[in-house]
């Protein structure tokens, strides 16, 4: 199955983390939680190695800010999330010549990617050792690069309005979509946000990191029908295309 154009790598470190290497070159990580219970060993020290130009980060909570921290320190990523993500990050030590504050609607350009925040329904609070601090709102990103190619990370959403503005607009090619239940949509709501988006290819993801997370891609490929068979592509943590 050809999901990407030549060029182009994408790989799912597990959860909603995500590393995606452009046409170009640009090394793009997204909400990296690198060392949660079902990453592959050695996760982090990979990326690492790897290198990273920006970090993409959906919202506050800790299974999406990760180890930004730590990353963005020995990298010099730029770092990219809504504002009050930013107020946080800097003050945890991440330089503010790497941070890139922005809100909904805006787009960050670097090199061959335009990456647009969208909207997503879903609370965003920090866990710092003082307690839950506010973190904004929950987002989305559209990547956009110089080859025509499209990628909508939706973050941790709910069902939301606005997803024909999306298709219409972006006409994704490739749908990064949470499929656990619980805490963001489950089988049968992702397979319809999924059909309102209409993407060449979807991958599920945020299903099988806990027990609570009873989602499967077997039960989203069934909401979704057979003629979405060929359109779902599975990865386990560490997948690669």
């Amino acid at each position: 199955m050809t999901v990407l154009p030549d060029g182009m790598k994408l790989k799912w470190y597990g959860h909603a983390a995500f590393f995606i290497q452009s046409k170009g070159g640009l090394k793009i990580l997204i909400d990296p939680w690198l060392d949660h219970p079902k990453a592959p060993e050695g996760a982090k020290e990979e990326v690492l190695r790897r290198g990273v130009d920006v970090i993409l980060i959906t919202h506050g909570h800790m299974d999406h800010v990760g180890n930004t921290v730590e990353i963005a320190k020995k990298t010099a990523a730029k770092v990219v999330s809504i504002f009050e993500i930013m107020l946080y990050l800097s003050s945890q030590g991440v330089s503010q010549e790497q941070l890139v504050a922005m809100n909904k609607g805006g787009t960050f350009v670097l090199r061959d990617l335009r990456a647009t925040m969208v909207d997503a329904t879903h609370s965003s609070g920090v866990n710092t050792d003082n307690g839950v601090i506010p973190g904004g709102e929950s987002a989305g990103f559209i990547l956009r690069f110089d080859n025509g190619y499209t990628i909508y990370h939706t973050g941790d959403t709910g069902l939301m309005g606005g997803l024909e503005c999306i298709r219409e607009l972006f006409q994704p090619d490739l749908l990064l979509l949470p499929i656990g239940d619980l805490f963001t949509l489950g089988p049968e709501l992702a397979a319809y946000f999924t059909k309102q988006i209409a993407p060449k290819h979807v991958i599920p993801m945020h299903w099988g990191t806990f027990p609570l997370l009873t989602g499967t891609p077997s039960a989203f490929q069934k909401a979704l029908g057979d003629e979405w068979k060929e359109k779902v592509v599975v990865l386990e943590p560490g997948g690669e295309i």
